[in-house]
């Protein structure tokens, strides 16, 4: 099967998949008991004809069913729908979208930068300092929950100053040149890129080294060394090329988290994220918003997913595409 009409069978198979999960998600958050207009009802200047308004113009004096066709007929259409907050769905997605985008990719090339290397280093020299050195490490950052290294970091930040504490830009940021305006944000973006830098340098560092060793006591590799090929050239130009091959599967699941895998950290660090945007929403039970980022993430989960599945066909010539 060819690359394009094996892509164009994977989206049309992911079209009844997205219904159900919008299906599942829009169920599951109306069975939760939170009153998206709890606010409103608490303030006791407002009126029950304004409350009754409310509800009126976000369609929550409507059956389920009929709310749910409502979200999906405008959907199809390319309308989002309307926050509780009165904002347009699109318009707040957008703005916070590229903020997590920009912390998400950092985080990933980091990661990626870091966690291969050391992979293969702690496999070439398994059993020595380096190796264990990584597996201390690693072990540290698979055990340390992530709110509580954000917090180790935030206080490193208050105790020497640093590092800019919570947020995106300095207060000053608009009076600065544009060059300084960058250099501000990247330092904005120095805590939050380690904390998730670190958190998931474990899980990819672990399965590179643990992917060497497997190909490393593979029968090719063997003869490669009984020719007298250099160690090197068996390691790196044999070896590790079918060692990568099953992290590419990985690659697509941390392309579905560029804008959905940040949200701890971003409420902790006070960040203006997509992620934060979302448990806010999840919180106060804003169905338009909180459905919009569901679909988005798991719109990304499936575009990784077929990434992965095109990338390993090109990177390995024997998958064939079914």
């Amino acid at each position: 099967m060819s690359v394009p009409i094996y892509i164009l069978k994977r989206i049309l198979q992911a079209l009844p998949l997205l219904f159900i999960i919008s299906v599942m998600s829009f169920t599951m958050l109306k069975l939760a008991p939170i009153d998206p207009l709890a606010h409103l009802r608490a303030n006791p200047a407002i009126s029950l004809s304004a409350i009754k308004a409310e509800e009126q113009r976000l369609g929550l004096d409507k059956p389920p069913v009929v709310q749910y066709g409502i979200w999906i007929t405008n959907l199809v259409r390319g309308d989002l729908g309307i926050s509780t907050s009165g904002a347009n769905v699109f318009d707040l997605l957008m703005q916070r979208a590229g903020n997590t985008l920009k912390l998400s990719a950092l985080s990933i090339l980091f990661t990626w930068l870091i966690a291969i290397p050391a992979g293969v280093i702690a496999a070439v020299n398994r059993g020595k300092f380096s190796d264990k050195f990584f597996g201390v490490l690693t072990s540290v950052g698979m055990s340390m929950p992530t709110f509580l290294l954000a917090l180790m970091f935030l206080m490193f930040a208050l105790a020497t100053h640093l590092l800019p504490i919570g947020g995106l830009t300095s207060s000053n940021y608009f009076e600065l040149d544009p060059l300084h305006q960058v250099l501000d944000e990247l330092t904005h973006l120095i805590i939050p890129v380690a904390v998730l830098t670190f958190v998931s340098l474990a899980g990819i560092q672990r399965q590179m080294r643990a992917n060497l060793l497997d190909v490393l006591r593979a029968e090719y590799v063997r003869t490669a060394r009984a020719k007298g090929l250099p160690e090197n050239t068996v390691i790196y130009h044999h070896a590790l090329r079918n060692a990568i091959n099953p992290l590419i599967t990985l690659l697509g699941f941390e392309f579905a988290s560029l804008l959905s895998g940040a949200a701890l950290t971003e409420t902790v660090l006070a960040y203006p994220g997509l992620g934060r945007l979302t448990l806010e929403g999840v919180l106060t039970k804003d169905m338009n918003l909180v459905m919009a980022s569901l679909m988005l993430g798991a719109i990304m989960l499936i575009t990784g997913n077929l990434l992965a599945d095109v990338l390993l066909k090109f990177v390995d010539p024997r998958i064939t595409l079914e």
